[in-house]
């Protein structure tokens, strides 16, 4: 088997022994086990037919364990399971068959281990002729004049916007204000924080917009990119619900209780595609870009989006949507072929087979003009994009689904063991991706 740097990257913690806010750490915190899983493939694809097989190794204290039985299920990606079965540790290894695949997509061996009255989990995904994976949803006929005559109406309203310092986010190298953008004539707004290198100049930087990722909540430690700024971008950060980001935590559960977890917001509406909930959210992107592009210190060239999760399909959307976007950069994005379930597979987050009364026309219907699919197909700026295999809250299905249908010049960085996060390191990445494809 190819070993070379798969055990580095195979070193996962598990769910039972580590501490919540470290759950998507790629070595385990503060835990007594480790689990380490090598596909027969170093880059963990195959193609639809070959047969794929997984060494599954098991330590506690770092010592092997013998005579431990591994119980597995194989299932198709955020599939039921389709077989079940289980091996025996040997000097802490076992070797799990995993089959194959007729059609392109992932296979995901769900894994457990009961020991010491503890029980101990972990999965692995690998991909079979992930290249060919095409969404299931279709753009509608009229997609494009849609999106055109809601942008044509967005455009009447002038922008309008405040502007005050944020003295606590401000540095020896950044300078930081708190917006509220207003985005209609009926009043909404969204709040962001706009950050600019210190003694900006007129005419002299690009500009990068940050949608967040899902649910209602404050822009979680605004300067954790202040690198953006410090490398010579104007970094525009927001939130997407109207609601200012210095109320307090528990002022945000309030909000979020009465109104997220009761009725999430990405249902709302959702039969009428003129009315959904997120049709205000895809135009307050267009607007957020209206205001970094007034800005007298733009350098009026480079546009860049980047964002995860929701963030990230709110990227590739900003980047459908709006021809001024250069460069697009978006990890594991949400949002993508939603209606995948009805291809009997994955479908994006936020997985609607999983809600009861989302399988009507009418809910159908507006999905095709939200899905980020259709707008990945009209993108023509430099794309960048990350995703993991082991993601179950978006898919590697969903990520290929939208990966393969962008035509305009992309680039990948695939990293397999990844659940639903990015290293800061990756993250780091991205802003000097954008930096190295400036237009000059």
């Amino acid at each position: 088997m190819k070993r070379n740097i798969l055990f580095t990257l195979s070193l996962m913690l598990t769910a039972l022994f580590c501490c919540p806010f470290m759950q998507a750490e790629n070595y385990p915190y503060r835990s007594d086990i480790l689990w380490v899983t090598v596909p027969n493939h170093a880059d963990w694809r195959y193609q639809t037919g070959e047969k794929a097989k997984v060494e599954v190794q098991f330590y506690k204290y770092g010592i092997p364990q013998d005579g431990v039985t591994v119980s597995y299920e194989l299932a198709g990606d955020l599939m039921p399971a389709d077989a079940k079965g289980s091996v025996t540790l040997k000097n802490g290894k076992a070797v799990i068959d995993m089959g194959t695949m007729k059609t392109p997509g992932f296979r995901d061996c769900r894994m457990t281990i009961q020991m010491d009255g503890k029980t101990y989990k972990h999965h692995v995904k690998v991909g079979f002729s992930v290249d060919k994976i095409e969404p299931y949803t279709k753009m509608p006929a009229d997609f494009q004049n849609f999106w055109a005559a809601n942008k044509a109406e967005l455009a009447q309203f002038p922008l309008k916007y405040t502007k005050e310092r944020a003295e606590e986010y401000c540095t020896d190298k950044v300078d930081c204000y708190l917006v509220k953008l207003d985005i209609n004539r009926r009043g909404q707004a969204v709040y962001g924080y706009l950050f600019y290198p210190k003694n900006a100049q007129p005419g002299k930087h690009p500009v990068v917009l940050c949608p967040p990722g899902a649910g209602i909540k404050t822009i979680k430690e605004p300067l954790r990119n202040k690198h953006y700024a410090e490398q010579g971008f104007i970094r525009f950060e927001i939130e997407i619900h109207g609601l200012n980001p210095t109320m307090t935590a528990e002022q945000f559960k309030e909000v979020s209780r009465a109104f997220d977890w009761e009725t999430n917001y990405l249902n709302i509406n959702l039969d009428n595609r003129d009315n959904y909930y997120m049709k205000r959210v895809y135009l307050a992107c267009v607007r957020s870009l209206d205001l970094l592009t007034s800005l007298p210190e733009w350098d009026g060239k480079n546009v860049a989006v980047q964002g995860g999760s929701q963030g990230g399909a709110l990227a590739l959307i900003t980047a459908g949507l709006d021809e001024r976007v250069t460069h697009c950069v978006a990890n594991h994005p949400a949002l993508s072929d939603m209606a995948g379930f009805k291809a009997n597979r994955a479908d994006g987050y936020p997985h609607y087979s999983r809600t009861k009364g989302m399988d009507t026309p009418e809910k159908l219907k507006t999905m095709a003009y939200y899905d980020v699919v259709n707008f990945a197909r009209l993108i023509k700026a430099k794309t960048y994009m990350t995703w993991g295999f082991n993601d179950d809250v978006c898919a590697p299905t969903t990520s290929y689904a939208v990966w393969n249908v962008l035509t305009c010049p992309k680039e990948a960085l695939v990293t397999p063991i990844n659940e639903h996060w990015t290293s800061a390191d990756t993250n780091y990445g991205q802003m000097l991706w954008i930096q190295k494809h400036l237009l000059p």
